[in-house]
Order: structure tokens, then C-alpha cells, then sequence
């Protein structure tokens, strides 16, 4: 449903989006994660027509994005940051305001789906100024919901909201993705991990990472830890676990749990059980701990940052190292003549 190629955005002289290429199909959440200034509103305002690209093609449903932007419009419902409401209209009003500019057949029916599906049944008739910020973000979500579109695209849906709506809005999203494309912007990492089927990773306007949340975190090299919970002083254990092949380091932290620090895949918690056992030693507890979203997001974006801040003294070395290869050239030529 959704594709972009070479999606590039400039603001004047500032590249605030840069070759960036992915898909999304119908039945897809697509996660869209990047630290502020990453260049995610900017692709989502381009995606829903609202400012055009300096170079690049996007399509939706087949649409492009700049040549048939109405067509594109029909089709694709937009939750922005900023959530564009009127306060002195009453909920069903606006709802009903928006249905009318989207051409909704059976309006009144439709009005009264969508706010049932985002849950504020009871402030169907308040005023939007006298709604909390949660509310209004719901209020939001009605609006981008009101013409059934194929495609749901959400800047930031969730915020604003207190836990328990939170996980409303996600139990939505959830379910339209099923059967719709949604493109989804956040900044709660753990959000993405469990809504997200896949998820795209920006930093300074171009992709660093696209795959399954389960993909990512196999794809994150280092070490694994695994953590161990003893009845009793953990002490005596130390030594014993240090003799398991993998095992690269063996602490007590500050709880008394000892962490194991290991290389490689293979899961050692059977054999830290069966060596404890044999031991003696009382255990209450044995987990790994796999790398979150999070930990991925950090160590890509700091990776790529490295590259950045590596890529000019590299280009300089072997400037330099060209200049130097040629002076010996030149000054053989000079004795040869």
C-alpha cells in the first residue's frame, strides 16, 4: 500500500530527509523510530500530501503522492503531532464537520462508530475546549478513522494519554491493523516492540535498520546476560559458574543475584541449573535477558553516528595518503628526464 523511493527533503540548505526507501502492505502496523529531528514528521507530512518532496516517489494504493494527492487523501487517514481541532465545536459536531469534507455516505452512523471505537461515548456532546489533552488525542483519532480509510498514518498517537488509554489505543491499533496499513511514529520504544510488525529505524533523515523487533534483537551483537537467584549467599556459586564454557564474567549485583555474562546463542540456563543443583544450592529463579528495542535503538543510532564522525578524518587519511603516493611518482619522473 505504501512505497517510497529515494524520498529525499531538503529545508533550504538542511537535508532533513535523504534517500530513504521502504514499503508497507494491508494488514501491516510499520513502526517509524528516531530520536527528535530524525526526519519522521517530515516523511509522514510528505506521505499525506502535505508538503511535497524535493526529490523522490512516493505511492499509496498505487496513488502518487504529488500528481494525484486527492486520490491519495481518500484513501489515507492522518493523525498529526498536533492534533487539528476546533475548541468551540462540540465532538459529534467536528466528527460529523469531517465526515461531511471526506464525503462519508451514512454519515451519522459512521460518527457514531467511530466514537464508539475510540471510547469517549460519554463526551460525545462536550465542547473540544473543555476536553482533557487525552481526550482530544482520542478526538484525533476519531477524525482520522471517520472515512474508513485503507492506510492510518499516526504521528505520536499515544501521547498525552494516561496508562490505561494508553493501552486502548493500542488494543486499536492492533486490531486496524489486521486489515489496514498502519504507519505508526513513537518515541516509546516498548510501544513499537509490541504493537509493530515490523520497524524502521531513521537517524539524521536516513534508514539505519528495517526488520521484525525479533529480527533486530538477533541481529544486536555482544554478549548475552542471564541472571540467577539463590535462597541462599550467592557467594559459593561464583566459581562454580565461572567453569561453564561461554561464560565470559561473573558478578553479584546489588541485589545478590549473580549475573553471567556469556558470548554466543546457546542458551546456558540448563546447564547453570543442572551445576547448581549438583552443588546443593537452593535456586528461586533463572532468566535471560534479551536486548530491548531500546538497547538496539541506542546501539544503531550510536553506531551510525560514529560512522558520520569517522567518514570525514577517513576520506582525509586517504586524501592524503593519494597526495603522498604521488610525490614519489612525480619526483622519479623528474630524475628519469
Amino acid at each position: 500500500m505504501i512505497k517510497v523511493e529515494n524520498l529525499t527533503k531538503y529545508y533550504g540548505q538542511n537535508c532533513a530527509v535523504k534517500d530513504l526507501t521502504f514499503h508497507a502492505e494491508k494488514g501491516e502496523v510499520l513502526g517509524f523510530l528516531g530520536p527528535n529531528g530524525a526526519g519522521k514528521t517530515t516523511t509522514m507530512r510528505i506521505l499525506t500530501g502535505y508538503m511535497p518532496p524535493t526529490s523522490g516517489k512516493v505511492t499509496i494504493g498505487g496513488y502518487d503522492v504529488i500528481d494525484q494527492s486527492l486520490e491519495v487523501r481518500r484513501i489515507v487517514g492522518y493523525l498529526p503531532e498536533s492534533v487539528p481541532l476546533y475548541p468551540d465545536m462540540r465532538v459529534n459536531e467536528y466528527l460529523r464537520y469531517m465526515g461531511k469534507l471526506h464525503q462519508v455516505d451514512r454519515l451519522e452512523e459512521r460518527v457514531a462508530e467511530v466514537i464508539e471505537k475510540v471510547n469517549i461515548s460519554d463526551r460525545a456532546h462536550s465542547f473540544i475546549s473543555k476536553l482533557s489533552k487525552g481526550m482530544r488525542q482520542r478526538v484525533g483519532l476519531a477524525q482520522a478513522l471517520i472515512h474508513d480509510p485503507d492506510v492510518l498514518i499516526l504521528d505520536e498517537p499515544t501521547i498525552g494519554l494516561d496508562p490505561a488509554q494508553i493501552i486502548e489505543v493500542r488494543k486499536l491499533i492492533e486490531e486496524i491493523g489486521k486489515e489496514k496499513t498502519v504507519l505508526l511514529s513513537t518515541h516509546i520504544l516498548s510501544e513499537a516492540q509490541q504493537i509493530c510488525d515490523r520497524v524502521l529505524i531513521i537517524n539524521r533523515g536516513q534508514l539505519v535498520a528495517e526488520d521484525t523487533p525479533e529480527a533486530l534483537q538477533k541481529r544486536l551483537t555482544g554478549t548475552q546476560k542471564v541472571t540467577v537467584h539463590l535462597a541462599s549467599d550467592p557467594t559459593p556459586a561464583i566459581e562454580i559458574l565461572q567453569g561453564i564454557e561461554d561464560v565470559l564474567r561473573v558478578e553479584i549485583n546489588a541485589q545478590n543475584h549473580i549475573i553471567l555474562e556469556t558470548s554466543g546463542e546457546t542458551d546456558i540456563r540448563p546447564k547453570v541449573i543442572a551445576m547448581l543443583t549438583a552443588a546443593n544450592l537452593e535456586i528461586l529463579e533463572v532468566y535471560s535477558e534479551t536486548a530491548s528495542l531500546e538497547d538496539i535503538f541506542l546501539q544503531l543510532v550510536q553506531e551510525e553516528e560514529t560512522e558520520r564522525q569517522a567518514q570525514p578524518e577517513l576520506e582525509g587519511a586517504l586524501e592524503a595518503e593519494s597526495q603522498s603516493s604521488q610525490e614519489p611518482s612525480e619526483q622519479g619522473g623528474e630524475n628519469h628526464a
